[in-house]
């Protein structure tokens, strides 16, 4: 067998192993569950998602925010949600006026409603803009729900559920992040339309 082939083997192989620690760990199992139940909850109050993420996060958190605002598995009516990066003009406004910090806190500020929920997706659990983007969501009564790595970083403190995936590797990280968000929004698009 090549070289390549054991890599991509390797690869495969550590990816698996990350989502059986998942499957195995009732505590982050419960996480999930609370999750759903949390969205699912505002939703039907009327509420909203919103998103944040920064580089391949970012593009996970957009990824997440159309599957809700599209759709998943069916053809139903779209649910508010929206990754909060995704209007250029603001935010090189915003992180050139002011700080790259401040780009997700601002429009927390701005747009968020008591009952919505924030979620924010970091692999570290460590970044700024979104750990103040947390803090200006707790003022507001916005429900907060962090997507990390193992240790949960500074964003354990704030979330009211955290996801923290077992591993210290970014890209097996990112990629249960994205099996869980698939799967918090399967069960709400289930439970939201009573399949």
């Amino acid at each position: 067998m090549s070289v390549h082939l054991n890599s991509i083997k390797s690869i495969i192989s550590s990816s698996i192993q990350v989502k059986a620690h998942i499957l195995g760990d009732a505590a982050l199992l419960n996480s999930i569950e609370q999750a759903v139940n949390i969205v699912l909850t505002s939703l039907k109050s009327g509420n909203k998602l919103l998103f944040c993420g920064n580089g391949g996060s970012a593009a996970d958190a957009q990824h997440l925010a159309a599957e809700f605002s599209g759709r998943f598995y069916i053809d139903r009516k779209a649910l508010p949600a929206e990754a909060l990066h995704t209007n250029t003009s603001y935010l090189t406004a915003v992180a050139n006026d002011y700080s790259y910090d401040v780009v997700y806190s601002r429009l927390v500020e701005g747009i968020a409603q008591p009952g919505d929920v924030l979620i924010g997706l970091s692999t570290s659990g460590n970044s700024k803009n979104i750990l103040n983007a947390f803090e200006v969501a707790k003022t507001k009564n916005v429900h907060i729900i962090a997507f990390t790595g193992a240790s949960g970083g500074q964003m354990r403190e704030l979330a009211d559920v955290l996801i923290n995936v077992p591993s210290q590797d970014t890209p097996r990280i990112q990629e249960s992040h994205i099996m869980i968000g698939h799967i918090i929004c399967e069960l709400v698009e289930h439970q939201y339309f009573k399949l």
